[in-house]
């Protein structure tokens, strides 16, 4: 496993993309750093403390200092966005035939969602600033507004970064930030397992224990669904070149259990916080209001039950975007393919739908029991485990990920990588 690392620092051009992703990590855990202006951090930092803030969201936005740093909305507006713009490419039809306009028309989706991001950020750092109003040094508009622009520069410089990593780095962006800013959690959640231990005696030992045990199951059971795919055989029928006989190969086409990976969590989590966003607009917010942030929260049943669905939706939904089973079975036509026992045309553009909705129904089901072991723990343990099913799901995938961007780059230098041994 490590070979592959070692070969990828001896190439001079995977060297340079690995030390510059590198370089943007800590320019971006530097900016959770940066209070913002006129703020009294240590204030926040108390108050975050004693009410318990701190979410899954604010985790994968930005970290611990979500909410008074400079980069305290990190890539959760570009995220919002994202959602947004995939689910008017299904409404709007100027949308969806701009998608089909391949890479300039990708293009323009992704200028839109770029501004997008900066509405987003600007009504989100205006509520955030509202929030933590109390928390300023000085009453001052000024302060304020100055408190607003430097969040949404924050949120549109961590978008152009995660943008830099794509473009010249290792791996997807916005994926790699959110690595980031969870690993770089994690040894707050080991304190808090520490404090559990000193504080329980015994019964804290046995609770870290079974928690250890369940999340190493997790673990290896979140390597096995990234990895699982089903293989749909292909024929290609042999042609006629001249007085040359071409083709006639055998091959398989794959189909990830879960297509859609982590999105449709990092979705999922990013709607149910959509309310509590809103709420911090609201001075009074009422009995009901507060009941409805509450129900909605992830450890509550009601919202543990629509964490489920909306995972269930989003992978089903992403999955619809990534494979397109009409034009699969189109280009498989064309070429002179087919799969055994099924017709060319649509009676294969149905069996592969047929297929992936099977398999995607697995995959969806797999993580969301994976993203729901955190919140079981919690419930069992009444111990707020600050790495679990979601967290590690995350970090296993871009790991995973990472290790494919590099092999495939290797391939390309005539290196072997591990994976295919």
């Amino acid at each position: 496993m490590f070979k592959i690392f070692v070969n990828s620092w001896r190439t001079k051009e995977i060297r340079s993309k690995i030390l510059y992703t590198l370089m943007i990590f800590a320019i971006v855990r530097l900016g959770t750093l940066i209070a913002l202006p006129g703020i009294d951090a240590a204030s926040v930092i108390a108050a975050r403390g004693a009410t318990g803030m701190g979410t899954l969201y604010s985790v994968i936005a930005g970290g611990a200092n979500s909410g008074w740093s400079l980069f305290a909305m990190g890539i959760g507006p570009y995220i919002t966005a994202s959602i947004i713009m995939q689910l008017l490419t299904i409404a709007i039809p100027k949308f969806e035939q701009l998608s089909k306009e391949g890479p300039e028309g990708r293009k323009k989706l992704q200028s839109y969602s770029r501004y997008l991001t900066v509405v987003l950020a600007l009504i989100q750092g205006a509520g955030l600033t509202y929030t933590y109003q109390n928390m300023f040094l000085t009453d001052s508009p000024l302060v304020y507004v100055a408190s607003v622009l430097c969040l949404v520069c924050g949120s549109t410089f961590v978008m152009w970064l995660a943008e830099q990593i794509t473009a010249k780095g290792i791996g997807n962006g916005s994926s790699m930030i959110i690595f980031i800013n969870i690993v770089s959690n994690l040894p707050q959640g080991i304190a808090s397992m520490y404090y559990t231990i000193s504080g329980s005696g015994a019964i804290g030992i046995a609770k870290v224990v079974a928690i250890l045990v369940v999340l190493l199951i997790v673990l290896a059971f979140i390597v096995c669904v990234n990895s699982g795919e089903r293989r749909l055989p292909v024929q290609y029928s042999s042609k006629m070149a001249g007085h040359k006989q071409m083709g006639g190969s055998n091959t398989t086409m794959p189909i990830k259990v879960n297509t859609a990976g982590v999105i449709s969590i990092i979705f999922a989590i990013s709607l149910l916080q959509f309310p509590q966003q809103i709420g911090n607009f609201i001075p009074d917010k009422g009995p009901t209001f507060t009941k409805i942030i509450e129900v909605l929260n992830m450890t509550h049943p009601v919202g543990a039950c629509l964490y489920v669905l909306l995972i269930l939706f989003f992978t089903y939904f992403y999955t619809s975007i990534v494979i397109n089973p009409n034009e699969i079975a189109m280009n498989m036509k064309k070429n002179g393919g087919f799969i055994p026992g099924i017709r060319p045309g649509q009676p294969t553009s149905a069996y592969i739908t047929r297929v992936v909705s099977r398999i995607t129904l697995v995959g969806a089901i797999c993580y969301a029991i994976l993203a729901m072991v955190p919140v079981v723990l919690q419930w069992i343990f009444k111990i707020n485990v600050g790495f679990g099913g979601t967290t590690l799901i995350i970090v296993v995938g871009v790991a995973l990920d990472i290790v494919k961007a590099l092999e495939s780059q290797l391939l390309m230098r005539h290196y072997k990588g591990f994976l295919s041994e």
